[in-house]
C-alpha cells in the first residue's frame, strides 16, 4: 500500500500544500490542475488554450505515474463560467473522445481570476490488479 507523490514544479504545490498527483493502491487522483504553462508561469486568457495546456499538465502527471490519458476513468470540470464550457468541447474531445470516461462539469469559483478552468481526473494504473494493487511500474 504504498504512496507516491509527483510534483509538476508548480510553485503553488509548496505554498498551498498538495501535490499534482497521488498514486496508491492502483489508482492514480491528480489534484485539480490549471493552464498555467508551469516553465514559464504564464496563462492565456482563452480557455481554450487552458483547456489544452491543463490537459498537457495533467499527461505530464499521468505519465510520470505511470499511466496515461487513455487510463482516466473520472474527470471533474471546473469553470467559474458555464457560457464558457461549449468553447473547451474539441479540446476535451480531441484529449478523452476515445476514452470517454465518466464526467461531471461544476460551476465554482477558482483560486485566480485569471483561471478559466480547472480539471481533475482520477486514472487506474495499467496492469492494476484485483484489490486495487497495481502490477510493478
Amino acid at each position: 500500500m504504498s504512496r507516491r507523490l509527483i510534483s509538476s514544479g508548480s510553485p503553488f504545490e509548496a505554498e498551498i500544500g498538495y501535490s499534482r498527483a497521488v498514486v496508491q493502491d492502483g489508482w492514480v487522483f491528480v489534484a485539480g490542475t490549471t493552464g498555467f504553462d508551469y516553465a514559464k508561469m504564464e496563462i492565456s486568457s482563452e480557455v481554450a488554450a487552458q483547456a489544452e495546456q491543463t490537459f498537457a499538465n495533467i499527461d505530464a502527471a499521468l505519465r510520470q505515474a505511470g499511466a496515461s490519458m487513455a487510463d482516466v476513468v473520472r474527470v471533474h470540470y471546473i469553470l467559474p463560467d458555464a457560457s464558457l464550457w461549449p468553447d473547451c468541447w474539441p479540446v476535451t474531445r480531441a484529449w478523452l473522445g476515445e476514452v470517454r470516461p465518466a464526467a461531471t462539469m461544476i460551476v465554482a469559483g477558482l483560486q485566480d481570476p485569471r483561471m478559466l478552468i480547472e480539471i481533475e481526473v482520477t486514472a487506474r494504473l495499467p496492469g492494476a490488479g484485483q484489490g486495487g494493487v497495481a502490477a510493478p511500474v
